[in-house]
């Protein structure tokens, strides 16, 4: 063949063909093909591979039958030329298939055709459709959450007041058992949900709803089955006393919901309501689980403009004015629910449900008025505050790994480890405050002391009348409580120097082995716990050393380091600042936080990255940066092809289609025209998996090579190639062809993406990569630079821009790797 020139040197230093995860599409080479396969007298472009014969791979870059058994392997053995990147990924607690979601408009024949006959009555219907159900998701998710809240609270509040009368009446091992059991069966139960029914919502789920939106979906990350345990297992988990939080949960919470909403219907469960329909693609549903995500932390943190700025800086990976205000509108849906509902249950309708149910933690009573030295302590706690959050998240990668091998073992693995560590904490709950000395309870204060009720900062515990003992006064409450006891500016003394540098060590050490394991387990509340601990014991320091003349409150210098850990754990700067002030409302500590964070992201940056980058590299989900690696400036597209390359004929033979469906699990497919209805190859456009088999199932066959688009046009709606619901989509096992079909010709051209996204083999792969990220790509198509040879180089997908698969196949650029430019 005449473009056959040049190609064999690129195969010579490419033994060995490209392999893509389920579902991902193909990253391939040019074909290098020695022969054609002769169809019926015409020359048809499904290839044949010499050395292989038949072939099997991805759409774009194929794997031969010598190495067909390797698609089912999880991670594929290293070897030059093949993507070594991971075909699966760890979702909450099991590993789990992965694939690429569609962001890109495939702009086909039925799709124009389908907004050229759209009126503005439906256009209208569209637009309000996606208000309502942003409307819907706000409402939802503020319902969860305050159903989350009133649950955990009334459920530990059952579990404390049963432990506090077991004290005050001296029976110390009976209350212990009271309180460790309740926690143990409180544990076993999250952990039998998380176990059998949804391994996926194990974790914090933040990972996983980032990577999500980044265009990563994987099997039953946003299932109802995973919405149903995510709601009841973190009931049980924080109710349980484990040292989690609830609000990372909300967040994966709120994403199942809008996924939920915004399926599109179901013709599984004759959900097929005509304005349903046009949310049944990736896009639309990629804007509502945006507005989820925000939606879950405005639940959690009752910050609505918080929720906006998390899902923009954290969450999102693409985003636009549009939805800014939509995800707006959603948060302040979900505040304005909440609002109502605490009122409501200001009239003691909700049971134990109190103060501490909804996180409002107001230190607002203290003025801060700082000086120099408050300003270098702030600083010092900033410096804290990123040493101590770069060290935890270290510490959790490698309690994660860990983890992960015992989860492997099995459901009944994972339970025995929730028991452990459920044992492990009331042991320390309950334990340590006995190292504690009894205090004299002050004088002149609103509280009682000791408290007589569920919540208040002075807890008697062992101690006799008119005496408390502070570290039971966080142990023996619920998180939120204890986080409103260390913010709290009434009494300087309320806390031991001692006491707040065990509950520190505690709570940061139980923080760490707590998270992985097999229940919904949030960051967000150990790390505010261990933070504002240290925090207020700096503050204290600095109460001993400056004296009056410091003007700053102890529960002032407790949240600011609150603020330095999450800043030194998470790395969020905008959000965090803007969730912190709406949870204390004290908007006069904005500067102060602001340098303070800013302070302690810098110090953590300069040893490891933020703890949910970690845990979506260390899961092995294929997350694209913002950024593009420095190493991929030295490289072109070309490069990190590898052939050889499956495309079909814009009108194709049924069998030749079918076998490449069979073979491999690409999900797109070039087509390309050739003569006589070319002048010469061209690329006619890309054509998807799941369209090829709604095409295949209606069996609109001729027994010629002859166009038959217009049929197709009148046969098929846009909508029938739409993306299922909640059912299953159609697979090959599901085709009934028989084999005079198998003979037959079928017309491409209706179906095809005639405008899919090209780039010149030439161009640099760090531009091709923040190409890729920032449009939503699911492939790129590479095409030569010089005329007469094949149209089209290779199909790139999200896995040939993987750090594992571009240093596998150049490993020498492994120094350029570690350069600290980006």
């Amino acid at each position: 063949m005449e473009y056959q020139e040049g190609e064999e040197e690129r195969r010579r230093q490419s033994d060995g063909i490209d392999i893509e995860s389920e579902g991902m599409g193909g990253g391939g080479e040019v074909s290098t093909m020695q022969g054609r396969k002769v169809i019926e007298g015409r020359t048809s472009s499904f290839w044949e591979y010499e050395r292989g014969g038949d072939h099997g791979g991805y759409g774009g870059g194929g794997e031969s039958t010598n190495h067909i058994h390797l698609l089912k392997e999880p991670l594929l053995e290293t070897r030059s030329g093949v993507n070594t990147s991971s075909q699966t990924a760890i979702v909450g607690a099991n590993v789990s298939p992965i694939e690429s979601l569609d962001y890109e408009i495939i702009e086909n024949e039925l799709f124009k055709q389908d907004w050229r006959s759209r009126t503005k009555v439906e256009i209208f219907q569209y637009v309000f459709l996606k208000w309502t159900l942003a409307l819907l998701i706000g409402l939802c998710t503020g319902l969860v959450g305050f159903f989350n809240n009133l649950a955990v609270e009334n459920i530990a509040g059952f579990k404390l007041l049963l432990t506090s009368k077991l004290l005050l009446k001296h029976r110390y091992f009976l209350a212990f058992a009271a309180f460790a059991g309740c926690n143990l069966v409180l544990a076993i139960c999250a952990a039998v949900l998380c176990a059998f029914f949804a391994p996926a919502a194990a974790g914090s789920g933040i990972p996983e709803v980032k990577a999500y939106l980044n265009g990563v979906d994987a099997h039953s990350i946003l299932a109802p089955s995973t919405l149903f345990v995510k709601i009841f297992g973190s009931i049980f988990g924080v109710a349980a006393g484990f040292v989690v939080g609830k609000e990372g949960p909300m967040v994966h919470t709120g994403a199942c919901i809008a996924n939920l909403l915004g399926q599109g219907g179901s013709r599984k469960y004759h959900l097929t309501w005509k304005w349903l329909r046009y949310f049944k693609n990736d896009r639309d549903r990629r804007d509502l689980i945006t507005c989820g995500a925000a939606a879950g932390v405005a639940a959690a943190f009752r910050a609505p403009v918080g929720g906006v700025l998390f899902a923009l800086e954290e969450a999102a990976s693409w985003w636009r004015n549009a939805l800014l205000w939509r995800t707006f509108f959603t948060t302040a849906v979900v505040a304005v629910v909440l609002r109502a509902l605490m009122v409501f249950c200001g009239s003691g309708k909700c049971g134990l449900f109190g103060k501490g149910g909804l996180i409002m933690f107001d230190v607002s009573s203290a003025i801060p008025a700082y000086n120099t030295p408050d300003i270098l302590a702030v600083i010092l706690i900033g410096v804290l505050g990123g040493i101590f959050g770069s060290l935890y998240n270290y510490l959790v990668d490698k309690v994660l790994r860990t983890y992960s091998i015992i989860n492997e073992r099995g459901p009944g693995f994972k339970i025995l480890l929730v028991i452990s560590i459920s044992l492990l904490t009331s042991c320390c709950s309950y334990g340590l405050p006995w190292f504690a000395k009894c205090s004299p309870c002050p004088t002149g204060i609103a509280e009682d002391c000791p408290a007589a009720g569920l919540a208040g900062i002075y807890r008697s515990f062992q101690c006799g009348p008119e005496q408390y003992n502070d570290l039971a006064s966080l142990f023996l409450n619920t998180n939120d409580d204890a986080i409103r006891n260390l913010f709290s500016s009434k009494n300087t003394h309320e806390f031991h120097l001692s006491s707040l540098l065990i509950f520190f060590a505690a709570v940061y050490c139980l923080g760490i082995i707590t998270y992985g394991i097999a229940v919904p387990s949030g960051l967000f509340i150990p790390v505010i716990l261990a933070g504002a601990s240290y925090g207020r014991l700096v503050g204290r320091l600095v109460e001993l050393v400056l004296g009056a003349s410091s003007g700053l409150s102890v529960g002032l210098f407790s949240l600011l380091g609150a603020a330095s850990f999450l800043g030194g754990t998470m790395r969020m700067t905008v959000s965090l600042c803007v969730i912190l002030l709406e949870l204390t409302n004290d908007l006069l500590m904005l500067p102060l936080m602001m340098l303070v964070l800013l302070i302690s992201k810098t110090v953590a940056d300069s040893f490891n990255a933020g703890v949910y980058d970690q845990i979506v590299k260390m899961k092995g989900l294929p997350f694209l940066e913002a950024h593009s690696e420095p190493y991929m400036r030295q490289l072109v597209a070309g490069d990190v092809c590898s052939g050889p390359l499956i495309s079909f004929s814009g009108f194709e033979k049924v069998g030749n289609i079918l076998h490449a469906l069979k073979f491999t699990r690409h999900n797109g497919f070039p087509v390309i025209d050739e003569p006589p209805i070319a002048d010469a190859p061209e690329l006619c456009g890309l054509v998807l998996r799941s369209h090829l088999l709604v095409l295949l199932k209606g069996k609109n066959f001729s027994k010629h090579s002859v166009s038959t688009g217009l049929e197709i046009l009148k046969r098929f709606h846009a909508f029938d190639f739409a993306k299922p619901g909640l059912g299953k989509g159609l697979k090959v096992e599901d085709l009934e062809i028989t084999e005079e079909e198998m003979e037959m010709y079928v017309d491409l051209h209706p179906i095809t993406n005639v405008s899919p996204y090209i780039v010149v083999e030439t161009m640099s792969l760090a531009k091709a990569a923040l190409l890729f990220r920032e449009l939503g790509l699911r492939h790129l198509c590479v095409v030569p630079k010089k005329p007469g040879r094949p149209p089209i180089v290779g199909i790139l997908t999200r896995h040939d821009f993987m750090h594992e698969h571009v240093l596998g196949l150049y490993p020498h650029l492994i120094v350029a790797h570690k350069w600290p430019g980006k």
